[in-house]
């Protein structure tokens, strides 16, 4: 085996501790360990608040510029706004994160972020009605949220021992998608009894939480010489280099971006449920198509325990993406609502599997000097790749139909995923 491509004993991890084997139905449970170091267990209960805070706003700007111009375009041009400095400052956030105090970096971001959310608040308060300022504060936003995803995510490792890094994703990715799943529905109940405002006012005071959470971190330095480095584009363009070379790291970026530029359906929901699915009610329809994935992905959280211990790590990510491909494929060629349903769960399940192994790798493979940028390319393919697939997939439906768009998607994302596993070993034979 290369040993450049299997995991090692980085000095910034956490140190492990031995656990006792769970026995009975709690080897299905979620591997719930990491909760208690007391570190994780603060930002981990902050997630919990802001996973849902955050889908409030996240609902409530695309409803504000849609009442101000009744257009679906300016809604999608509102989303691109966003996506460009998110891009560029998460790939930059990614080299700070490796420059600074980590902690103050997600104190000074986390602060921005709410600030932010206040500006929206006061905004919508006083009736503003500006979609330039709302585009502005969106990207503002954005910016903030770039600089700060890949510091969070790369803090993980100094705070969790390596053995307990799939657990510990496994808990913050299921918190996150129990947000996606509650917060659009407590925004469609608050919306009409409280306003828009009050929901960028929750927002604001639920990033208040997360703030004093990290301000209780330990101090999180750069290790070693690395301390004087300064973050520009040669520390950008390092950190692209580091994954050539590192091929379990390129195959665990490949997977994610085949899983979802090839395999993400979501921008044929509306197609399917006006002609597929419309004997059902084409806004049940519609609410279950898009519901799917995330109640998949919560239910996979919460029984995570009997995938977090793996140590094929490698493995785990090629089976997900295959059993992702095979769900959505399924999803494509049902003619039934809840057959449908079905297998976009199990595609959620799978995702969740693919999430907790692919930052895992990402996390363990990595030295410490490096995980902030491999931490911002993976914002930049988690955000980025759904939203090609929109494009790809909604060109797709309009030519091929949106049964068998979906369905092929699926079944490339299968061919493709094998054979990237079948030409390089590196994924193949990761392990920890």
């Amino acid at each position: 085996m290369d040993t450049s491509e299997s995991s090692t004993t980085d000095p910034g991890s956490a140190p492990d501790t031995a656990a006792p084997p769970r026995r009975g139905w709690r080897r299905w449970a979620m591997d719930t360990r990491p909760l208690s170091i007391p570190a994780y267990r603060r930002l981990w209960t902050s997630t919990i608040v802001t996973a849902v805070g955050s889908q409030l706003t996240a609902v409530a700007v695309p409803k504000q510029i849609y009442d101000i111009t009744h257009s679906s375009a300016w809604v999608g041009y509102a989303s691109l706004a966003g996506l460009v400095p998110m891009v560029a400052f998460a790939l930059w956030g990614g080299a700070v994160a490796d420059t600074v105090d980590r902690r103050k970096l997600l104190l000074v971001t986390n602060s921005g972020i709410a600030v932010t959310s206040l500006l929206f608040w006061a905004q919508a308060v006083t009736g503003l009605d500006s979609v330039v300022v709302l585009m502005v504060l969106l990207a503002l936003q954005q910016a903030f949220f770039g600089l700060n995803s890949p510091a969070r995510n790369a803090s993980i490792a100094r705070l969790v021992p390596a053995g307990q890094l799939p657990a510990a994703n496994a808990l913050g990715s299921t918190v996150m998608q129990t947000g996606l799943v509650a917060g659009p529905l407590l925004a469609g109940v608050l919306i009409p009894v409280i306003g828009l405002p009050e929901l960028y006012l929750i927002d604001a005071v639920a990033l208040c939480v997360t703030v004093w959470a990290v301000f209780r971190l330990p101090a999180l330095p750069p290790l070693g010489a690395v301390a004087a480095r300064r973050a520009g584009m040669r520390e950008i363009a390092a950190g692209f280099r580091y994954i050539s070379r590192h091929k379990v790291l390129l195959l665990s970026f490949l997977a994610d971006i085949v899983a979802m530029v090839l395999g993400m359906p979501r921008a044929l929901f509306p197609q399917l449920a006006a002609q597929t699915y419309h004997s059902y009610g084409e806004g049940l329809a519609l609410g279950v198509l898009f519901a799917g994935i995330p109640v998949g992905a919560v239910l996979g959280g919460l029984f995570s325990g009997v995938f977090s211990r793996a140590r094929r790590h490698g493995w785990m990510v090629i089976g997900a993406v295959v059993g992702w491909g095979v769900a959505i494929a399924g999803s494509g060629l049902s003619g039934n609502l809840w057959v449908a349903l079905a297998f976009l769960a199990a595609a959620g399940v799978a995702d969740m599997v693919s999430m907790v192994f692919r930052g895992a790798i990402l996390l363990s493979a990595a030295t410490d000097e490096m995980r902030g940028r491999m931490q911002g390319v993976f914002t930049v393919v988690v955000a980025g790749g759904p939203r090609l697939a929109d494009v790809l997939h909604g060109t797709a439906g309009s030519v091929f139909g949106p049964r068998a768009a979906v369905a092929g998607g699926g079944a490339l994302v299968v061919v493709v995923m094998l054979a990237l596993a079948a030409a390089v070993p590196a994924l193949r034979r990761y392990r920890i």
